[in-house]
């Protein structure tokens, strides 16, 4: 008896290393994301150049070497590491004889597998359409060849090379759609700030353990795998403060090295929970080797979607895996194992003092002639503990800051 299982894809990586970023690194990544979109990853070419080649990006020798071990080896896909134009792909395609495809569509490819969500959904379907509608041309011989597999997950492969008219209208549709969700969300996002809910954003790269952190805070029951991308849907969870505060914990999807910038702009939705969150938590795993680069691709990608005025608490995750050097451990930066809970103690401390005052927790005595106080603390705050005494009414309570100047003459404590 015959399991029916979906062929693995042997894959080969090219980078072509202009000195415009580190290639090594950047490979590493890719050969991730290809394993995080099912591939086998058989062989990494890497060709130092001055500049790409205008038609194949590789040289023509290090071109003819790849197609010969393509060919030799049964590669399925090659992965390169750069975005590619509709002729260079076209060009390539040529050459290899088998499929081509660039990073952006892989990450896309990923997108398309993790998305559960109509909007998550919609948002992956009108990114690949957008990048793929200018590479008709170069796709048009090889989409009829590709029976599935990586970089074709998504919209119908048999639309996009037939009807580019359908494939506008499609995006038309699509766009219409995204902006009724958006107006809804900015609707939603009105309310919340209206009602006063604090809300606390959760980035940072992909795979340094944020869907682990909001499992662990909220019980949230997120999916938390060792892969780039395991989750690309926000979840929001109810959190609790030491300070008495509750607050709205949201885990947004992770970022990755060279995202192009149209991927941002077509997630921005996904991603804006950052840009109305009251506190951003930039997670990153201190125990990688590449942590102080996850901080500064996050700190980017936040620059371009305006959310830079922002507070930021960094939270160096996966403290328990390493030596810390001697770092200032100060209130905006904490050091935590969100997998077995050390430090989160202290992080929550950091969440609350690093939020905008929006309560302060006061012990008051109020006279009973200002009971009907009471009843505005508790609608407006949290009222820990009541009791009725000789001398008036002792409340120990988070007082909305709007309030205080109604209580400030019955301040017992602070």
């Amino acid at each position: 008896m015959y399991e029916n299982e979906e062929q693995v894809e042997r894959a080969v990586l090219v980078c072509v290393d202009t000195g415009e970023f580190d290639a090594e690194r950047s490979l590493d990544e890719l050969q991730e994301l290809a394993a995080s979109a099912g591939a086998q990853v058989v062989s990494r070419v890497i060709q130092k150049k001055d500049a790409f080649d205008p038609a194949t990006l590789l040289g023509s020798g290090r071109l003819r070497e790849v197609a010969d071990f393509v060919k030799a080896n049964e590669i399925d896909v090659v992965i390169f590491d750069h975005e590619l134009s509709p002729a260079n792909q076209k060009n390539i395609e040529n050459a290899m004889e088998t499929k081509v495809i660039d990073r952006t569509t892989l990450i896309l490819d990923i997108f398309a597998q993790r998305a559960r969500t109509s909007e998550g959904r919609l948002q992956v379907e009108l990114a690949q359409l957008r990048y793929r509608l200018p590479r008709l041309t170069g796709l048009g011989t090889s989409l009829s060849r590709l029976g599935g597999g990586i970089g074709t997950r998504g919209p119908g492969e048999t639309k996009l090379e037939s009807d580019r008219r359908h494939i506008r209208r499609r995006i038309h549709a699509l766009e219409e759609q995204l902006e009724e969700l958006e107006q809804r969300r900015d609707l939603l996002h009105r309310r919340r700030k209206k009602d006063g809910v604090i809300s606390v954003a959760i980035v940072g790269y992909t795979n340094v353990g944020k869907s682990t952190l909001l499992n662990r805070l909220t019980d949230a029951g997120v999916l938390a795998k060792d892969m780039l991308f395991a989750t690309l849907d926000p979840t929001s969870r109810a959190l609790s403060l030491p300070d008495g505060r509750k607050v709205m914990l949201v885990d947004t999807v992770g970022l990755v090295s060279r995202l192009p910038h149209h991927l941002v702009e077509a997630f921005k939705s996904t991603l804006e929970e950052a840009v109305n969150a009251d506190l951003i938590l930039n997670v990153c795993d201190v125990s990688s080797p590449e942590f102080d680069h996850q901080l500064e691709v996050t700190a980017q990608v936040l620059k371009e979607l305006g959310a830079e005025q922002i507070p930021v608490l960094t939270v160096l995750n996966k403290c328990d895996l390493v030596d810390l050097p001697p770092l200032t451990i100060d209130k905006h930066t904490a050091a935590i194992s969100a997998k077995s809970g050390l430090g989160l103690d202290s992080l929550l401390q950091k969440i609350a003092l690093n939020l905008p005052e929006t309560h302060r927790r006061l012990q008051l005595l109020l006279p009973y002639d200002k009971a009907g106080l009471v009843n505005e603390l508790r609608l407006n705050g949290k009222v820990m503990e009541e009791e009725y005494r000789g001398e008036g009414i002792f409340l120990d309570a988070l007082v909305d800051i709007k309030l205080c100047h109604k209580v400030q003459d019955y301040i017992v404590k602070e």
